[in-house]
């Protein structure tokens, strides 16, 4: 009797470093393919597709069902919708809970998360970039389901972010001036050996709980990658240090050569100050020592590269219908003991106080809320779903009202949610549609909602304070006392 395979769930599958884990796996295990566009994939032997936004916790516990291992390759630094509130932090908590959460629901025995080398003292302040790697993988293992993250620096590949940019740099500029992060070491690793890493831990290893580095065999500037990365094209460009040249004008820099998105470009360079090295205690014999030296992966990677940009001449890009959507997510601070539920009947009343008296709220035994203009015009209705939520978790359906394009609705919700582990909530709203023409929404509506949204986090930002306060006094009386 043939050994039966391990079902292997992979959020991100459409992504360069998840399509190329398809390839690894085949043969050795049978594999559930996540992606938002996954309905429109071919099934083979091997591999399922399954559509899913990780947004959606719904979608995320189906996305899941089945599977012994799930993989987490995701990351929300581009847009999602056409109108996105928020920065990529808050979407990626929300993306790592709802994954988490639906791997406990689901049975899944292990979590394999692709994350970030953080440096040795990340006591020290962290870059945005790496401070969200490492939030995420603290998510991820907030439900009891065994975590193994595969902490890598730059990765060497065709596609992704970090080694794109950096060779195009070298490609398009004869004389480039080196500002004082390209003396900043790291250790890059290639695609290759990351992959067969990722395999590693999935197939052969039992590695539950842990956090392993992976690096190459070469300890490198960002200058020496840039030599070498000209060495293997055939070039010799000037390079000029100059050490006042800041991360600032290097974000300007990059963008303007590289013709990279911005939402890419200003997290990874922030980054750059940070040593990206593999530590010692976080090593396992097998994995954390990549084989392939770097002048060696960037030459796969160009050349990989070069016959993608061959086989994409002749054909046309395919774009379907552009999606009015909007997507809002906002970070406040909770006061000590706070649920999410109890922030969110907090958040309806104090709505009503902030834009008294053109705004009115109300809301009935079953916690479904009518927002009215002036008590007379439904602005927007919210009906809470009680099977879908938790004191950590507040979901509620946006069902009607005014505001609402209610002819194509389908999916539009907000959630108040709990960031596990800190005294936080995220406020998010998600696949919001609206009937007021998209320009006139833009300048308007979607100013109002930043503007009140801004407003209550600082408030929220006072009563947690406030909270704080109260409780060092408390605590101040009670020393006193004994």
């Amino acid at each position: 009797m043939a050994e039966r395979k391990p079902v292997v769930a992979i959020a991100g599958a459409s992504g360069y470093i998840g399509n190329s884990l398809l390839e690894y796996l085949k043969g050795k295990a049978t594999v559930i393919a996540l992606s938002r566009n996954g309905g429109r994939r071919k099934d083979t032997e091997d591999v399922k597709w399954r559509s899913c936004d990780l947004f959606s916790m719904k979608d995320a516990e189906k996305g899941v069902e089945g599977a012994d291992i799930a993989v987490y390759l995701v990351h929300s630094m581009l847009k999602s919708a056409k109108l996105t509130q928020g920065n990529f932090e808050d979407m990626d908590v929300i993306l790592a809970d709802n994954f988490a959460q639906a791997a406990k629901r689901q049975g899944i025995q292990q979590i394999v998360y692709l994350s970030g080398i953080i440096p040795e003292d990340y006591e020290s302040k962290l870059s945005q970039h790496l401070r969200s790697r490492l939030e995420v993988e603290r998510v991820l293992r907030a439900y009891d389901v065994p975590v193994t993250a595969l902490r890598a620096g730059l990765i060497v590949g065709p596609k992704g972010s970090s080694f794109p940019i950096l060779s195009k740099l070298v490609k398009r500029l004869p004389i480039m001036i080196l500002p004082k992060w390209t003396s900043t070491k790291t250790q890059p690793v290639a695609l290759k050996d990351v992959l067969s890493a990722l395999t590693s831990i999935i197939m052969d290893f039992d590695l539950k709980d842990r956090s392993i580095d992976i690096g190459g065999p070469d300890v490198m500037t960002y200058k020496t990658m840039m030599k070498a990365t000209a060495n293997v094209m055939g070039k010799n460009p000037i390079m000029l240090n100059v050490p006042f040249f800041s991360i600032t004008l290097s974000r300007l820099w990059l963008r303007l050569v590289t013709n990279t998105p911005k939402e890419m470009v200003y997290p990874l360079l922030e980054s750059l100050k940070h040593p990206m090295v593999v530590h010692k205690r976080y090593t396992v014999e097998g994995i954390s020592n990549g084989k392939t030296p770097f002048k060696e992966a960037a030459q796969i990677a160009m050349d990989a590269d070069a016959q993608k940009d061959k086989r994409s001449t002749s054909l046309l890009p395919v774009f379907g219908p552009l999606k009015q959507d909007v997507r809002s997510v906002q970070r406040v601070e909770l006061p000590t003991g706070w649920t999410a539920d109890e922030a969110a009947r907090y958040y309806v009343k104090w709505l009503e106080t902030f834009l008294n008296p053109w705004v009115q709220t109300t809301v009935d035994s079953d916690l479904n809320c009518r927002i009215g203009f002036l008590g007379s015009r439904t602005l927007l209705e919210l009906s809470y779903s009680g099977e879908r939520s938790t004191e950590d978790r507040a979901l509620y359906y946006i069902t009607g009202g005014f505001l609402l394009d209610d002819q194509t609705n389908e999916r539009g919700r907000m959630e108040f949610r709990k960031i596990p582990g800190a005294s936080e909530a995220i406020i998010a709203i998600h696949d919001y549609l609206p009937s007021l023409p998209w320009f006139v929404y833009y300048v308007t509506q979607a100013n109002m909602h930043a503007f009140v949204m801004s407003a209550f986090r600082k408030h929220m930002h006072r009563l947690s304070v406030s909270e704080r306060d109260r409780q060092y006094v408390r605590n101040l009386t009670v020393e006193e006392n004994r």
